[in-house]
């Protein structure tokens, strides 16, 4: 049984927060775009970075992504995010025997992870892959603090065994959502392309084949 890193640590929050040192953020943008499409909410990216920042010292955010070089709704994304305190990596979508497209970034998430480790006491995961699990437990050795947090349904058990605090998107949705009244012109997809109208009638964002 896993322990709940909330309510069991021998630390209050504010201990835990004065315990984080130098954090640096990792976001696989596929994976949370995902995640955002399951809680039926919209990602606010300035929110977002004050959230897993926590008044902590940001070393650098990073945020890994699958990208159309064609697509100018994206890139104009892309340039909004390395604007608003973003370091964008950014890989060319393979479009796969299927028909779909895809780019997976978990090499350059592990690489970065590992080339930082002494740059950094905290390292924010923003992503459910398991696959990245045998990196988070390479930084750990190195003493360095991992912090993943994803939607727990698409979040790999092995990768929550080996991180420290685990955070489910569920329980901070409301921190990271936009308002309704908010609008930003752009959204970060992999393998699915972009609308003129983000979203549905029933208020869901829309998802082109």
């Amino acid at each position: 049984m896993l322990n709940n890193f909330e309510t069991d640590s021998i630390f209050t929050p504010e201990q835990v927060l004065e315990n984080r040192g130098r954090v640096a953020i990792f976001i696989d943008g596929s994976n949370l775009f995902y995640a955002a499409l399951q809680l039926g909410i919209e990602i606010d990216y300035t929110k977002l970075l004050c959230r897993l920042t926590g008044g902590s010292r940001l070393l650098r955010s990073f945020f890994y992504t699958g990208v159309d070089r064609t697509n100018e709704k994206q890139q104009g994304f892309l340039l909004w995010m390395r604007r608003n305190g973003y370091r964008v990596i950014a890989k060319d979508l393979v479009q796969l025997p299927d028909g779909s497209k895809k780019a997976n970034l978990d090499v350059e998430i592990a690489v970065d992870m590992m080339a930082l480790v002494d740059s950094y006491d905290t390292a924010v995961l923003v992503s459910g892959d398991g696959d990245l699990a045998y990196a988070v437990n390479s930084v750990s050795y190195r003493g360095v603090r991992v912090e993943v947090v994803s939607l727990r349904s698409m979040t790999s058990d092995s990768l929550i065994n080996v991180s420290d605090r685990y955070i489910d998107l569920e329980a901070i949705k409301e921190d990271i959502q936009k308002t309704p009244r908010q609008s930003y012109p752009y959204r970060p997809l992999s393998g699915i392309g972009f609308l003129e109208d983000p979203r549905t009638s029933d208020g869901h964002p829309e998802i082109q084949e």
